[in-house]
C-alpha cells in the first residue's frame, strides 16, 4: 500500500540544514499495523507528515497504492487524503465549541469540498453516518455535549470516529495514547487494533513499548534513517 524509495527530508537554508530523513526506503503492506518507534528528534512525526500527504517539499519517490505522489496537484492530493486516510493526533485536534456529533461531522464536510456534486454526501446521510461511529465507540451519552466537556479518552475516541467518517484505507496515528492515562490509552489502542483487525492498516507513532507491542511490525528510526 505504501512504498517510499530514497526519501530525504531536511529543514532550513543555506549555512542552517538540519537533515531530518536521510535514505528512508520501506514498504507497508495493506492490513498492516505498524508502530514507528525511535527517539525525540529522528523523524517520526516527518516521515508520517509525508506518508499522510501533508509534507511534499522531501526528495526521493513515494507510491500510495499504486498512485505516484510526485505528480500529484494540490487538488489531487487533497481528494486523496480525505479518501484515503484517516488521522488522529495526541492533542485531538478536535474543535472545542462544536459538540462531538459536529467534530465527527466536519470530516465529511472537508471531503465534500474535493469531490464532485454528484458524489457529495448529503446533510441527512452525513449525519447518521457519524452517529452510527459515534454509538459503535461508545459516546452516545456525548453527541450533544461540546468537545471541551469531554475526558481526554472522550476525546480521543472522537477524533477517531472523525479519522473513520469517510471509511479510509490507511489510519495514522501520532503519538495517540500520549495525553491520555495508561487505561484509556489501552482502550485506544485496542480500538485501533480492532481496525486493524477489520482489515485497515494502520500506522502509529509512538516511543512507548506497550503500545508497539499492539503492532505486528515495528519500524524503527535512528538518525532519520530505518
Amino acid at each position: 500500500m505504501i512504498v517510499l524509495n530514497h526519501i530525504f527530508r531536511s529543514f532550513g537554508e543555506k549555512d542552517n540544514v538540519q537533515a531530518v530523513l536521510t535514505d528512508v526506503s520501506l514498504s507497508i503492506q495493506k492490513g498492516e499495523m505498524c508502530a514507528v518507534m525511535g527517539p525525540s528528534g529522528s523523524g517520526k512525526s516527518t516521515l508520517l507528515n509525508i506518508i499522510g500527504l501533508l509534507d511534499q517539499q522531501y526528495e526521493g519517490d513515494y507510491l500510495l497504492d499504486g498512485i505516484d505522489i510526485a505528480v500529484q496537484s494540490e487538488k489531487e492530493l487533497a481528494a486523496l487524503r480525505s479518501r484515503k486516510i484517516g488521522f488522529v493526533f495526541q492533542s485531538f485536534q478536535l474543535l472545542r465549541d462544536l459538540t462531538v456529533l459536529e467534530n465527527v461531522e466536519i470530516g465529511i464536510v472537508i471531503a465534500n469540498l474535493t469531490r464532485k456534486g454528484a458524489e457529495r454526501v448529503v446533510r441527512k446521510e452525513r449525519k447518521e453516518r457519524a452517529e452510527e461511529l459515534l454509538i459503535a465507540l461508545g459516546l452516545e451519552q456525548e453527541m450533544k455535549k461540546k468537545a471541551w466537556m469531554l475526558s481526554g479518552g472522550q476525546m480521543q475516541r472522537t477524533a477517531i470516529a472523525r479519522a473513520l467518517v469517510n471509511d479510509p484505507d490507511l489510519i495514522l496515528a501520532d503519538e495517540p495514547t500520549g495525553a491520555l492515562d495508561q487505561k484509556n490509552g489501552e482502550e485506544v489502542m485496542r480500538i485501533l487494533y480492532d481496525l486493524n483487525s477489520a482489515g485497515k492498516t494502520v500506522l502509529v507513532v509512538t516511543h512507548d513499548e506497550q503500545v508497539a507491542s499492539y503492532c505486528g511490525r515495528r519500524i524503527l528510526l535512528l538518525d532519520g534513517k530505518v
